[in-house]
């Protein structure tokens, strides 16, 4: 199928890549090279490819503003006050004056290689629940390693395939299989769909509109989890199950190394 037809399928939409210039782990990482492009620059490219109403780039810097402007893109510069990803597009959806109903997708200025099938089909999960307001997305655990490893993190589903919860523990627990240890395999012994959490959010302009007024819950205090806000407050989140895990996001100089890597394989 092409992506024009892909296109004509899906709701109306906007992306906006939040992008910020500091990080802790990975100063200025938007503005790194990778294949002779800024990893920003990789990230809007393909946020053009998906076939949003708009693309905006929302920072707080001067140096992503221009450099984002001197590669072509849309950039609205926003406060530096903001505490995540989720506070910038509620500013930026507020200048922009979107009404409750638009679709947002928040696309990390880090993921220079996410596959834009994962945004439509979030933005399709999201669409195709009246009541949802957000939607997310996730994919299946197979490794034990992985289930038990708290910088992994987990959601379970209810039968609509709605968020019932996330954590950094592992959830559900096989009370059985691992609790006795009578797994040596290294592979999960449950036959209930273990489901790791990807971070690509999309939400409908009311949620962003009404953000601000959301205070911090403790289970989010607890886990170091922004979407535990939303659980709390009663907000319905959609879940879209992708085939596989998408390539890794510059976090550190490391990774970088491996996307660069990675493109000098593919150019061969």
């Amino acid at each position: 199928m092409s992506d024009s037809r892909l296109h004509t399928q899906l709701p109306a939409f906007h992306i906006v890549i939040p992008a910020r210039y500091a990080s802790q782990r990975f100063p200025q990482k938007l503005m790194a090279d990778l294949g002779g492009k800024p990893v920003l620059q990789w990230v809007h490219e393909l946020s053009l490819q998906a076939g949003a109403q708009s693309v905006t780039v929302a920072t707080d810097h001067k140096d992503i503003y221009c450099a984002a402007q001197e590669f072509g893109a849309n950039v609205v510069m926003t406060r530096d006050d903001h505490e995540n990803g989720t506070e910038r597009l509620a500013e930026v959806a507020e200048k922009m004056a979107w009404s409750g109903d638009e679709i947002i997708v928040n696309v990390q200025g880090d993921e220079p290689f996410l596959p834009v099938a994962l945004i439509h089909a979030t933005v399709k999960a999201l669409y195709q629940d009246a009541e949802a307001e957000m939607a997310t997305v996730a994919c299946a655990i197979d490794d034990k390693q992985d289930y038990l490893n708290p910088n992994v993190v987990k959601v379970v589903c209810d039968e609509q395939q709605r968020a019932l919860y996330f954590s950094r523990a592992p959830i559900p627990w096989d009370r059985d299989g691992l609790a006795n240890g009578q797994d040596q395999s290294g592979y999960l012994p449950i036959d209930l769909p273990v489901l790791r959490h990807i971070g690509l959010y999309v939400y409908r302009a009311s949620l962003l509109n009404k953000y601000a007024e959301l205070p911090m819950s403790p289970l989010e205090r607890w886990e170091k989890l922004e979407q535990l806000r939303f659980l709390h407050q009663g907000i319905k989140v959609q879940v879209a199950v992708a085939d596989s895990l998408p390539s890794h996001g510059v976090d550190t100089p490391e990774d970088l190394e491996k996307l660069r890597h990675q493109l000098t394989l593919e150019s061969l």
